[in-house]
C-alpha cells in the first residue's frame, strides 16, 4: 500500500490554505490531494499548488467540483457545460500529473433521479478521460443507486468508485452492496462522524464500525493508499492545526496497519 494522503481542505477554519499545506508537511505527510473546484478561493488553487510542490509534497488526486452537478441529469445547457467543464479540469490535471480524480454524481437528497440523459453525458466525459489518461473515481455522496446505475451502464476499465465512509455512515446508514463494486474501489476518503451528519471527524472520533469496514473493503480488494478526508473545525480548533495533523498523521498510521493485517490473514 501507498503511504497515507491527506486532503488540502479549504474548508479549514481560522487558517489559510498556506498554513494548512505547511501544517500537513510538518506533521510528516508525504502525499496530499486538492480540492480543484474553480472556486474563487482566498488563495487560489493554483498558487495552492505552486506551494505544494515548493514545500515538497506529492500531489496523489484532485476532488473535482460539484456545484451544479445534479444539472447533469437534467435537459438544457447547464447540464451540457458540465460535460465542457470536466474535460478542462481533466486537461489541467493531466498537466500536473494527476492521474486520478474524484466526482460527485448527485447534490443532495433532492437531486434528479438518474437516467438516459445524464448517462449519455457521463459517456463523453469518460471518453475523454480515457483519452488523457485520467481515471475517475465516482464517489457515493447522499443517494443511493447513482454508482450502480454508472458502473453498471458504462463499461470501462477507467472508472471505478471513491467509498467515502463518512457519507456511507451518515447519508446511507451503513447501507451498502459491497459485492456490486470488487476490484472497481479506485480510492477511499476516510473520516468519521455519529451518523447524524457529514462531520469530517479524525477516524475513531465517531460512531463507524472501522474493522468491519476495513475487512470489506479488503475483501472488495481495495489496495490503495489510506486516504484522508479532514478538515481542521469545531472541537479542533482548541488545539493548534499542527497538533491536529499530527494526529490525523498516527490515526493514518494505525489505519494502514489495520489494512495490511487484514490483507494478511
Amino acid at each position: 500500500m501507498d503511504d497515507i494522503v491527506v486532503v488540502v481542505s479549504n474548508t479549514n477554519q481560522n487558517v489559510d490554505p498556506i498554513t494548512t499545506i505547511d501544517a500537513i508537511k510538518e506533521a510528516g505527510f508525504k502525499e496530499v490531494f486538492v480540492q480543484w473546484y474553480n472556486r474563487d478561493w482566498i488563495v487560489s488553487q493554483e498558487e495552492q499548488m505552486q506551494h505544494i510542490k515548493d514545500i515538497g509534497l506529492n500531489v496523489k488526486m484532485a476532488h473535482l467540483g460539484y456545484d451544479g452537478i445534479s444539472n447533469l441529469w437534467v435537459e438544457g445547457p447547464l447540464g451540457d457545460s458540465l460535460v465542457t467543464r470536466y474535460k478542462k479540469d481533466f486537461d489541467t490535471c493531466k498537466k500536473m500529473g494527476i492521474s486520478l480524480v474524484f466526482m460527485h454524481l448527485e447534490g443532495g437528497f433532492d437531486a434528479e433521479p438518474y437516467n438516459e440523459i445524464g448517462l449519455a453525458r457521463l459517456r463523453e466525459i469518460v471518453s475523454y478521460a480515457e483519452q488523457v489518461g485520467i481515471k475517475i473515481a465516482f464517489e457515493n455522496v447522499h443517494k443511493k443507486g447513482y454508482l450502480d446505475y454508472v458502473i453498471e451502464n458504462i463499461k470501462s476499465d477507467n472508472i471505478g468508485i471513491c467509498f467515502d465512509i463518512g457519507h456511507f455512515h451518515a447519508y446511507f446508514k451503513d447501507d451498502f452492496d459491497f459485492s456490486k463494486f470488487k476490484d472497481k474501489i479506485f480510492a477511499v476518503h476516510l473520516h468519521d462522524n455519529d451518523a447524524s451528519s457529514d462531520q469530517h471527524l479524525i477516524p475513531f472520533e465517531g460512531t463507524i464500525n472501522w474493522d468491519e469496514i476495513i475487512t470489506k473493503l479488503v475483501a472488495c480488494n481495495y489496495n490503495g493508499p489510506v486516504i484522508m478526508e479532514l478538515c481542521y473545525r469545531n472541537k479542533y480548533l482548541e488545539m493548534p492545526i499542527v497538533d491536529f495533523y499530527k494526529k490525523g498523521y498516527f490515526t493514518g498510521e494505525k489505519l494502514k496497519e489495520m489494512f495490511n493485517n487484514k490483507r494478511n490473514i
